[in-house]
């Protein structure tokens, strides 16, 4: 017979058990304890219900609510059950004794006997944990053999004789293991990655350790998620690094592989859309699973267990999925950041849609043991408002609601798998608790549908798809990768835009085209080089009036004189010799200020270069004139760039030189570069004779 639904909570204040429909009241047996209380824990077996208090340890009968046995343990952080029940483990906080050694904090003791009132109370089993990470003891279906990780190895011990270890499975670098469920007894560990060599996950047959029945090697895996299906026969490798190197997403890279205990298959599941891994489950009849993934909004997608896709969902900005215990039913849901709507879906009819399920902003969410209803919780410390349980139906209706202060967990009762529940789900819809009714009534119907806020310019009109998520018919979500943004023509900024909008033909320049300036061509130029000609096209015209008026050739004007006679230097033009320019022409001619004084030596001796040729930078009447060809311009300036390239290379290479005389070893690159030499000095030789 099935067990009777009933859900367990803990609060600030206190801890209840509930029983839930079609009574929906406390369980009358149960006392609730009050005080500082720390954890509340189901058995898998549905039996028993342990809670932790500053008093003590308390075990309760699920059923009745009786008190069938306490510890004495005042500072138990965590509780755990065997699979059946047999066996409670307790996890105290970290301590020293006398001697400054680390206490035994992870305790074992037997549900049945030890627990009972009137026996002496010793734990069979004691260690020290001094993580509460993976803290409790894996046991296998059967509760034969138990598991606990060490440096370097993962330990075996009989369940009824836990002083002792039974077997090591001995690994190096060993990180992390998981305990096949079913028959089969299999244990699963993963190897990260360490100098240079691949991260590795390997399952092995107990207690035959000597070779891996089944491995899988992989980079990009600093941490793992290791799940088993119910049978045990196949598992799913959740692959994770802590940084993405694409930076494609700030919470790091995710991969996922399919392996068969048997050895008989191993693959990388391969995914149709970028982005992470939100969430994977499997269905429990172990043959099918789910996976949410890619940016959002994500896909979900349906694989076998040969990780061949069956069926899609459409995509939607979902981040949980969930298969009910029987099997029917599976919920797809977007919590966190997300706006907490619950999709079910009915497998069994061709993955028909059941309801949507507006849930608001619940932080915990789990199917009922027979799975006709859905929990959704608010708790703390995520949020310390609004906290409270609902229980929806599987239609979609909701059945329950309270709300209270500061939640901090609730739980489901387990039932066996062997009983599964009679009837249909669906039919007929049970009726709802009269606080369900009370919280219908103090929903708010918005008279319009919500949506984002538009200027009035905008009102009244479609909205765009650059502004639509990819679900509701926009683009698809792309990523930079961290490469910057560049201009049409592959360099320079982006042209701005105002989402929505076409470009303007032509010119990227806003205005450009309405000023009627633009040439043939010019669509191919950046916005830089469009700047700077349109400010020569403005500079030509006054530069031919200056030549028309008879100023010096080259388009240089003498300095502009004051009405009272004088420059707007300070001197009058008879006091200023004939040597001494203007502070503009002064500052042009000089060389450049980033040079060493042996460079700038070098380059006003060189031919060519008429830096202290007075008779071509001044006339005989003392005027200063400058004569440019712009072809012969811009190949000095070529040349000179070149050259100041070379001679940058020379004064390297002699640097080596200088640290090769000194005796220093240096590397093959630095001597290839000392043997060119020879011919980067002949290269810049024949650039000064041009």
């Amino acid at each position: 017979m099935a067990n009777p639904l009933q859900f367990a909570f803990r609060t600030q204040k206190t801890i209840g058990v509930f029983d839930a429909a079609p009574v929906y009241e406390a369980l009358p047996g149960f006392v609730k304890p009050e005080g500082n209380l720390r954890c509340c824990v189901y058995s898998p077996c549905g039996r028993y219900f342990a809670y932790a208090t500053n008093d003590g340890v308390t075990i309760v009968d699920a059923s009745v609510g009786h008190i069938l046995s306490s510890l004495p343990l005042a500072t138990v952080n965590d509780l755990g059950f065997s699979p059946r029940g047999s066996f409670l483990i307790t996890l105290e906080r970290p301590a020293k004794d006398e001697n400054g050694d680390a206490t035994k904090n992870l305790k074992v003791w037997r549900t049945i006997e030890d627990l009972a009132d009137g026996v002496d109370k010793q734990p069979i089993g004691q260690y020290v944990q001094k993580t509460q990470s993976g803290w409790n003891l894996q046991y296998t279906s059967d509760e034969a053999f138990c598991a606990r990780i060490v440096t370097n190895e993962v330990q075996f011990f009989n369940s009824n004789d836990l002083r002792t270890v039974w077997n090591k499975l001995c690994i190096e670098g060993v990180a992390d293991f998981a305990i096949a469920p079913g028959q089969n007894r299999n244990v699963a560990v993963f190897v990260p990655e360490r100098k240079g060599q691949p991260a590795a996950v390997k399952v092995f047959n107990v207690p035959q350790f000597t070779s891996p029945i089944s491995q899988k090697t992989f980079f990009k895996g600093d941490k793992v998620q290791l799940k088993w299906n119910g049978q045990g026969t196949s598992l799913i490798v959740l692959a994770q690094t802590e940084v993405d190197k694409s930076n494609k997403s700030y919470y790091g890279e995710t991969n996922m592989y399919l392996l068969s205990a048997n050895g008989s298959f191993d693959a990388r599941v391969t995914l149709d859309k970028e982005g992470p891994i939100h969430d994977v489950a499997w269905s429990p009849n172990s043959k099918e699973f789910g996976v949410i993934y890619g940016f959002m909004p994500a896909k979900t997608t349906i694989f076998n267990h040969r990780a061949v896709p069956t069926h899609s969902f459409s995509i939607a900005p979902r981040n949980t999925i969930i298969f009910s215990p029987t099997g029917r039913f599976v919920l797809v849901a977007g919590f966190g950041n997300l706006a907490g709507q619950i999709d079910v879906y009915d497998l069994e009819k061709d993955y028909a849609k059941v309801c949507t399920i507006e849930s608001g902003n619940p932080s915990v969410c789990s199917w009922s043991p027979d799975s006709r209803y859905i929990m959704t919780a608010t708790t703390s410390p995520r949020l310390r408002v609004d906290n409270g349980i609902k229980l929806w139906h599987v239609g979609g209706g909701i059945m329950y609601n309270e709300e209270m202060v500061e939640l901090y967990n609730v739980l489901w009762r387990p039932a066996l798998s062997s009983s599964p529940p009679a009837g249909d789900p669906l039919h007929p819809v049970p009726i709802p608790h009269a606080s369900a009714l009370a919280y219908l009534g103090t929903v708010k119907t918005p008279s319009k549908p919500a949506g984002a806020y538009r200027p009035p310019g905008a009102r009244g009109a479609l909205t765009p798809l650059h502004f639509k998520r990819e679900d509701e018919g926009g683009a698809a979500h792309s990523v930079s990768n961290g490469t910057p943004s560049i201009g049409p023509n592959g360099f320079g900024r982006p042209r701005r835009q105002i989402p929505g909008a076409e470009f303007a033909e032509g010119s990227g320049v806003p205005g450009a085209a309405a000023a009627g300036t633009a040439a043939e061509g010019d669509e191919s130029l950046s916005r830089t080089a469009l700047k700077n000609k349109k400010k020569r096209g403005k500079k030509a015209p006054k530069e031919g009036e200056a030549k028309a008026a008879g100023g010096p050739e080259g388009g240089l004007a003498p300095p502009r004189e004051s009405a009272t006679g004088f420059s707007h230097d300070g001197r009058s033009p008879e006091r200023r010799g004939p040597h001494q320019h203007s502070r503009s022409q002064s500052r042009n001619n000089l060389p450049n200020r980033n040079r060493s004084n042996t460079q700038r030596g070098q380059s006003q001796s060189r031919p060519g270069m008429n830096q202290n040729d007075s008779s071509q930078s001044l006339p005989q009447g003392g005027a200063p004139v400058a004569v440019v060809d712009p072809a012969e311009a811009a190949n000095q300036s070529a040349n000179a760039k070149k050259m100041r390239s070379l001679q940058k290379k020379i004064r390297a290479i002699e640097d080596l030189e200088m640290r090769l005389a000194g005796g220093e070893k240096l590397e093959d690159t630095q001597m290839k570069k000392i043997n060119t030499k020879s011919v980067v000095i002949k290269e810049l030789e024949s650039l000064e004779r041009e």
